[in-house]
């Protein structure tokens, strides 16, 4: 992908761009996201690599379905765009994770679980997710509570198994 391409594309989303080129933009530092975005955000001790290893074989531990890993900065790289590694995951407990979308079928934005693993600016190396009660409220769904719980007990557990 080509960065006119990029930037019609970001111009027809209602992307406001700097005069910046593109690939200026997808490089940018990430500041921290704002209190009430729903992102959790853990710093890891590990490189970005050994952090992906780490909660793979946690996921994989408390028997949890792995769906998928997407190399961002790959993707990044295919269009000619310089990006910090940044790797995608997604996983989930189906029985769990279904209870979401029987309580509202828009929670499937969220489900299964997505956890971003990147380096910033800095080279630190960080865990993101998003928290199931922000989850939970963003999709107003009201009796699922224990669920809920469940869900980002575990995804916590699983971040701070790739963070330490």
């Amino acid at each position: 992908m080509n960065r006119a391409l990029i930037l019609s594309l970001a111009l027809a989303s209602g992307l406001v761009l700097s005069p910046l080129s593109a690939r200026s933009v997808m490089a940018a530092p990430a500041p921290a996201p704002a209190a009430d975005s729903g992102v959790i955000r853990l710093k890891s001790a590990n490189s970005v690599d050994e952090t992906l290893t780490r909660l793979k074989a946690d996921i994989a531990a408390k028997g949890i379905k792995f769906f998928s890993e997407t190399d961002q900065s790959e993707l990044a790289k295919g269009a000619g765009i310089t990006l910090r590694r940044s790797v995608l995951i997604q996983f989930g407990n189906p029985p769990l994770g279904i209870q979401f979308l029987t309580a509202s079928p828009y929670a499937g934005l969220d489900w299964p679980v997505r956890m971003v693993v990147f380096e910033d600016a800095d080279g630190g190396v960080w865990i993101a997710y998003t928290d199931f009660a922000f989850i939970a409220r963003r999709h107003h769904i009201k009796d699922r509570d224990a669920q809920f719980k469940m869900a980002g007990e575990v995804a916590g557990s699983i971040a701070a198994a790739g963070a330490h």
